[in-house]
């Protein structure tokens, strides 16, 4: 998701650790699904062009697993005296100086031997967020963590902010590789060793100020799921926290999304084109199509490609029971958007129906397709801008704007971008079956297995 200002906030934390001194390396642990598009956030950010690392999770464990991944690959590649400064890539921090300034701090709390996490200063009574309680005062203007708490009702989120000592906790940490893997093998052996099996077995690809550390499946899926909260921070002796006002927000419902834009004279905030009749405070965001909203207020209106969402806004964190819905039923809009990130560039599905699927293809310059072939759909490529060069069975040709070809199935194909502008073209498959399983890849230069895969071209 892009905010009002155009960045995604994986661009903006990119940016915001990009920026702090000592940094040598980003690593991020994400999904092999969205290592195309995070690359591709990263590209127009990385204006120092730090090394970059990329941990692949098979399976989603919690982030006690994903935590404890990175920090066995630091600890292999990078030496135990690393620290690690872990952060959730979704989150907003307005103050950069002052988190800057925490960032110091919590180093030289890690540097002492604490697993130091970051409490954020309420400015109201939450009830959306778990608490941390600062205990004794330590040096660098840290405490110990007295304990932590889990989201309070009301009553007792107003007590916590009248008592001063409760933080917000952020879910942020900062630690030396050695002390983490240390405090695991005390209190999350599990984890540990199911982080260790992965990391050891996993595939890694080098090359051009980057790494990619792909999981093993089996390993990787042992490890219980769990959060680092619950695997490590709740039970060590050895965590401090760092009390912090960020101007921090984790953007955790479409309500703090609203609050980043103005409200009009009527309390609306608005993105994309609606018309209105007699509608107050409302946030309406509705960017690929004019959304018509008549005689209602208080109303959250999210209009994307692939679904629609409408909510009471004072109710909107309960979007994750739609979600939840969604997973249990295997729709499509749970599992994935309708525009694909892809090592090549993108594709967007545009219209599908029986035995039929439209697509709009983005070619990235000097960017090519796997060598390939389908059993059960024929395709019919339409060239709407750029230059493409084509292998069609035994031919090999370019098409230019307004060309097109046709690929019988069973014929061996690609497409490739020679260019220096994207290549953007209109891919209308028909067939018994179209799903993106349907794929013989012969020759891929992106290091992809050669044999059917459940990933499209």
């Amino acid at each position: 998701m892009r905010l009002p200002d155009g960045d995604s906030l994986l661009q903006k934390t990119f940016r915001r650790v990009s920026q702090l001194d000592g940094v040598n390396r980003v690593i991020t642990v994400t999904s092999r699904d969205m290592l195309f598009s995070t690359r591709d956030d990263y590209r127009p950010v990385n204006q120092s062009a730090l090394d970059l690392d990329f941990v692949l999770e098979p399976c989603a464990r919690n982030t006690a697993a994903a935590i404890a991944a990175a920090a066995v690959y630091s600890h292999a590649t990078h030496g135990p005296e690393t620290q690690l400064l872990v952060l959730p890539a979704d989150h907003l921090i307005h103050q950069e100086a002052a988190f800057a300034k925490a960032v110091d701090q919590a180093r030289e709390l890690a540097q002492a031997g604490y697993l130091v996490t970051f409490g954020i200063q309420p400015s109201h009574a939450e009830t959306g967020y778990g608490y941390i309680e600062s205990g004794t005062a330590l040096f660098a203007g840290g405490y110990l963590a007295a304990r932590f708490v889990e989201k309070p009702d009301i009553a007792t989120a107003e007590q916590y902010l009248s008592d001063g000592r409760f933080l917000w906790n952020a879910g942020m940490f900062c630690f030396q590789v050695s002390t983490l893997l240390d405090e695991m093998a005390k209190y999350a052996p599990e984890v540990l060793a199911a982080a260790r099996a992965s990391v050891a077995q996993a595939q890694q690809l080098h090359g051009n100020q980057c790494r990619q550390c792909e999981l093993d499946p089996h390993a990787f899926s042992q490890a219980p799921d769990i959060s680092i909260d619950y695997a490590v921070m709740e039970r060590s002796d050895k965590v401090a926290v760092i009390p912090c006002e960020l101007g921090w927000s984790d953007i955790g419902s479409w309500q703090s999304m609203a609050e980043l834009q103005a409200a009009d004279e009527r309390g609306n905030r608005l993105q994309g084109e609606s018309i209105l009749h007699d509608v107050h405070d409302c946030f309406i965001d509705a960017q690929h199509r004019v959304v018509g909203v008549v005689g209602v207020s208080g109303l959250t209106i999210v209009d994307t490609p692939d679904a629609l969402l409408i909510t009471d806004s004072q109710r909107s964190q309960e979007v994750k029971f739609i979600a939840q819905e969604l997973k249990r039923r295997g729709h499509s809009a749970y599992l994935q958007h309708s525009t694909v990130g892809r090592p090549w560039g993108s594709y967007s599905v545009i219209e599908q129906g029986p035995r039929y699927k439209i697509k709009r293809i983005v070619v990235c310059p000097g960017a090519s397709l796997s060598l390939q072939m389908h059993h059960h759909r024929s395709e019919h490529w339409i060239v709407v801008s750029g230059m493409a060069k084509v292998v069609n069975g035994e031919q090999e040709f370019f098409l230019d704007t307004n060309q097109s070809t046709f690929i019988p199935a069973g014929h061996s194909h690609r497409l490739s971008n020679p260019g220096v502008i994207d290549l953007v073209m209109i891919e209308v498959q028909s067939g018994e079956y179209l799903e993106e399983d349907d794929i013989v890849r012969f020759d891929d230069i992106y290091g992809r297995t050669p044999a059917k895969s459940e990933a499209p071209a």
